[in-house]
């Protein structure tokens, strides 16, 4: 089984509770999983445009590309690539200011390529990649679960939506969640930890889980 991790936080995992999750599910999962990180503060990632517009087209009439648009084609073919050749990919990201940190959101403009994870049809949109597992591990600090906060909570609602557009539909997706330890700060520790549990739980059982 291959497994991609894309890390979305480079909160040291002191303070940043989804860097937690990134660590405890690293370590608890199993040797017989191949595993790759990719971790989006450290990868050279220039933001989606046009320079990857004029990359794409260069490259397919073999013309001389620019310094950023072969950057931009050389991270966006890494990011393709190996989201294409996992069977679970894993997203590990925090909620901040209501959505997803920015350097995911490139990545995800990476991997929303018609033709490869989409196409387009008479009858619309149809994913090209359902068979593909996801496994999200999220922290938000606020309780967004609740029927009131719910439509405010815009990065796991987010990834999930671009996931079903690729195909993946839910059951083929496990969520660890860890929220409201800033909102109930006397639980913080309690909440954090039962969190954490899950994530090593769902590590381990990976295989399990989506034989």
């Amino acid at each position: 089984m291959n497994v991609l991790v894309v890390k979305a936080n480079n909160r040291p995992a002191s303070e940043g509770i989804s860097s937690r999750m990134y660590e405890t599910f690293m370590q608890n999962v199993t040797s017989d999983v191949n595993v790759t990180t990719f971790d989006v503060y450290k990868e050279d990632m220039p933001y989606f445009g046009q320079d990857f517009f004029s990359a794409m087209q260069k490259s397919a009439q073999a013309e001389e590309l620019t310094e950023i648009e072969q950057r931009i084609l050389t991270a966006s073919s890494k990011a393709l690539d190996l989201f294409m050749e996992a069977d679970v990919v894993v997203f590990a990201f925090p909620l901040w200011n209501k959505t997803i940190p920015a350097p995911l959101q490139t990545f995800i403009d990476y991997i929303y390529r018609a033709g490869v994870t989409f196409k387009y049809t008479e009858e619309g949109p149809e994913g090209l990649v359902p068979d593909k597992k996801v496994v999200i591990l999220n922290a938000r600090g606020g309780v967004y679960s609740t029927p009131e906060m719910a439509p405010f909570e815009m990065s796991v609602n987010y990834v999930k939506q671009i996931m079903n557009f690729f195909g993946i539909q839910d059951s083929n997706m496990e969520e660890v969640i860890i929220e409201g330890h800033n909102q109930y700060p006397e639980q913080a520790d309690e909440i954090i930890a039962e969190g954490l549990d899950k994530t090593a739980e769902t590590a381990r059982s990976l295989t399990k889980v989506f034989a």
